[in-house]
Parts: structure tokens; sequence; C-alpha cells
């Protein structure tokens, strides 16, 4: 039973619910029944091997002058 993200067309508010089968959910705020389902964000990082992150959002260092785009390597 998995939770998803909608958007109500009526009332414009995002919400979140758990959808058992093929149901569809009516907004909580206003009761309309027409929503839509958003992309939800993805949760998870991916990690190569001895751990180290792989592929950060970021993609940059936050100390100036570093390569690395972990803290792991400079310590700070």
């Amino acid at each position: 039973m998995p939770i998803y993200e909608y958007h109500c067309k009526s009332c414009a508010k995002d919400f979140e619910t758990l959808v058992f089968g093929d149901e569809c959910p009516n907004c909580p705020e206003c009761g309309a029944s027409e929503v839509c389902r958003l992309m939800s964000a993805c949760g998870f990082v991916s990690k190569g091997s001895g751990g180290q992150v792989t592929n950060q959002s970021a993609g940059a260092s936050a100390c100036s002058g570093c390569a690395a785009t972990s803290c792991n390597t400079c310590g700070h």
C-alpha cells in the first residue's frame, strides 16, 4: 500500500495519502475528486564500492579549493 502525493485541481492543495489498489482519493481540504498524482522525489543515495557516494545532487565540495565531492577526502 504505497503513499502517493496528489494535487487538487479545485483548491490547488498538495497532499499525501495511502492508496489501496486503484482507489482515487478525494482532497482532504475541499473534498473534490478531481486530483492528479504528482511525481515524488527520489529518496535514496547511490553508493559505489567501499560505501562512497557516487552521485550527489550538489555535485560540488563545500570546501573552497577542494575538488572532492565528499568531506571524507579532506576531513572538513
